[in-house]
């Protein structure tokens, strides 16, 4: 008698432990994506749970205060990014005034008779000027298409079109480095429904790019299904300077006249548009690849 009734207690110790781990399991999947929402949502809402056990409350407790350290960092980011790029964009445009006047001087004193030591003291001020009003532009460009606030003007347009167009822009610089792009286009137009003026500002940003850092080379492919690459042999470059090219302020080449902006606006653009720009680098050549 007492083996059967000792038995069924523990088949029945047995099922209610069965139960109590299947309940669990799903209270833990429920967590689980709960917390997945909590991270991809900004709200103060925090993780519930319905069952008694110490430990899953206790789990759930941990998470909740993670939460909400997650979220004050996340809100202390956002705001400095705000602040930064609003300094920034205030910043560029206030110094554009100064160097309109300085550029404007210049062009005046070259109508004036000057010695030649003074023709080219006022030839490099140019240079510079034009080199400060450039990037002062980037930055201002920068803050802009950082901005939650941008508007896009879509519309149907030939991505040939805008690339041939900043390609032409871009004669000069590249025929001072001596480069002759070798360019690769279908015969029939890759139209896309998007915003001209980024386009435009992705393809000059990866060109400007490519002149300041190419070997002596640029190679450029679209191709019928919208994938445009810019590519220029680049040595030298390691693993972990190719993981930053996106990151802003970030240059290779400290020396360079850049703000390291330039891929940084690009990236920003491309996501803006619903489009992808990635980096490869293999065998000494570096690969920006957008994909419309």
């Amino acid at each position: 008698m007492l083996l059967p009734l000792v038995t069924a207690l523990l088949s029945l110790a047995v099922a209610a432990l069965a139960v109590k781990l299947l309940l669990l399991r799903r209270e833990l999947r429920q967590i689980g994506a709960a917390f997945e929402d909590r991270l991809q949502a900004d709200t103060n809402t925090p993780l519930f749970v319905s069952t008694g056990d110490r430990v899953v409350r206790e789990l759930v407790s941990s998470l909740n205060r993670g939460l909400r350290s997650l979220r004050v960092q996340r809100l202390r980011y956002e705001r400095g990014d705000r602040e930064l790029r609003a300094n920034l964009a205030g910043v560029s445009h206030d110094l554009r005034t100064p160097l309109t006047a300085i550029l404007g001087y210049l062009e005046m004193l070259d109508r004036e008779p000057l010695t030649d030591n003074a023709r080219r003291y006022a030839a490099v001020l140019r240079e510079r000027a034009e080199l400060m009003r450039s990037l002062t532009g980037e930055l201002f460009t920068w803050s802009v298409a950082r901005s939650p606030e941008r508007t896009l003007s879509p519309e149907t347009l030939s991505v040939n079109g805008v690339l041939e167009e900043c390609l032409a822009s871009f004669y000069t610089e590249l025929t001072a480095r001596s480069i002759t792009p070798e360019v690769t286009m279908p015969a029939s137009p890759v139209t896309r429904y998007t915003d001209r003026a980024a386009l435009s500002r992705i393809f000059t940003n990866l060109l400007s790019n490519a002149v300041k850092y190419s070997a002596g080379d640029l190679k450029i492919v679209l191709t019928p299904a919208g994938a445009v690459s810019f590519s220029n042999a680049a040595p030298g470059i390691t693993e972990a300077e190719l993981s930053r090219l996106f990151d802003r302020f970030y240059t290779v080449n400290t020396a360079a006249p850049s703000t390291g902006l330039g891929l940084s606006v690009a990236k920003s653009l491309a996501d803006a548009l619903g489009a992808r720009l990635t980096l490869d680098y293999a065998d000494g050549r570096l690969t920006a690849t957008l994909t419309l």
